[in-house]
């Protein structure tokens, strides 16, 4: 049996199984928790093909991505691996920052072994208020990073330390992704466009992005890096790279979240549905212009540190937004939140970006 290291005073099991984007949003309160609490282990459970986000973390976090489909599938599977993984790290607090059945389950076995829970509070209701066809109530609500310090605060942990991004205030060796591209050249300017999302409703028309891709690509010094993944948005992004100049789709092979976060932080900016690329490209400190259809900021899953001048929505459509996660038909039928969105206002907000530095 592994026994506590004698360097720690308690170890706390945090829990996050998904989506990338929520696992990305708590990565900057799962960091400050680690500066702030040195003589305290954290041990983060989540799936396996996410584990990899969380690049230089700090010494007193262990990651631990479990294959939730096969290895640890169902109650039993997640009960295995809760004893697998208190034997070895003997929990001491367990903080829920999903609140789904699995980590309900947990967090049960927890308390009946005497380990003290915490759980998130996602805002259920009052998401409800905010995406409901009538009497919707447009209110910003808290942020998924506000809730998951919360949930920290709940245990009695500290999460006062100062999380300046992944790479801190600096970036990452070029050296990282030499094998995507050249290092950046005095006076280059590097854009970064993810221009999908997990739901159709959330993603500003292809016809219209490439409109942007199309003329930022001309510009001297221009070099730009179109995120995305599945067979279908590699075929999208690559036909835009033989299509316009300086253009490099990062869809063509799988690089890793270690090398496209390397070459992000090297990135002047990134345009970016309400999507994980958001929080992807916060991570690293880049200025995100991000833009929103069916959802909206006020639902609270707006990209750590983002600025809000940045953002690109209609705010004259009172219907918005219709669903906290864009997963629901549009109402109006032909999705005029997105639709009516001129490429031109989007490259006036990469401008903006740019000239800030």
């Amino acid at each position: 049996m592994t026994t506590r290291a004698a360097s720690y005073r308690r170890t706390v099991l945090v829990v996050r199984f998904s989506s990338l984007g929520d696992v990305a949003m708590a990565i900057p309160v799962v960091y400050a928790a680690c500066a702030a609490n040195p003589d305290t282990r954290f041990v983060f459970l989540t799936k396996a093909p996410v584990a990899q986000l969380f690049v230089n973390s700090p010494q007193n976090l262990v990651i631990y991505g479990a294959d939730m489909k096969v290895e640890y599938a169902g109650a039993t599977g997640l009960i295995r691996l809760f004893r697998k993984l208190n034997k070895q790290y003997r929990f001491d607090a367990f903080i829920d920052l999903h609140d789904v059945l699995r980590t309900r389950i947990i967090g049960m076995i927890c308390r009946l072994r005497g380990i003290s829970t915490s759980r998130i509070d996602k805002g259920r209701m009052e998401k409800k208020r905010l995406t409901r066809e009538k009497n919707k109530k447009r209110i910003q609500l808290k942020t998924s990073i506000e809730r998951y310090a919360d949930a920290f605060a709940h245990a009695g942990i500290s999460v006062d330390g100062n999380f300046t991004g992944i790479f801190g205030t600096d970036k990452a060796p070029q050296s990282t992704f030499a094998d995507i591209t050249a290092p950046k050249a005095a006076g280059e300017t590097w854009i970064a466009i993810a221009p999908f999302a997990a739901h159709a409703n959330k993603i500003y028309p292809l016809h219209l992005m490439e409109r942007v891709v199309a003329e930022l690509s001309n510009r001297h010094g221009v070099k730009i890096f179109l995120f995305g993944g599945g067979a279908k948005e590699r075929e999208t992004l690559g036909a835009w790279s033989q299509s316009h100049p300086n253009v490099t789709s990062m869809a063509e092979k799988r690089h890793g979240f270690p090398k496209e976060l390397a070459l992000l932080s090297h990135v002047d900016v990134m345009v970016s549905m309400d999507s994980s690329n958001m929080h992807l490209a916060s991570l690293v400190g880049v200025p995100v212009v991000s833009i929103w259809g069916a959802t909206h900021p006020f639902c609270g899953f707006a990209g750590w540190n983002n600025r809000s001048d940045l953002r690109v929505q209609r705010d004259d459509m009172p219907c918005r937004p219709c669903s906290a996660f864009g997963n629901k038909p549009c109402r109006l039928g032909d999705t005029p939140c997105l639709n009516g969105i001129a490429p031109e206002t989007i490259i006036e907000k990469i401008d903006k970006a740019l000239s800030n530095g």
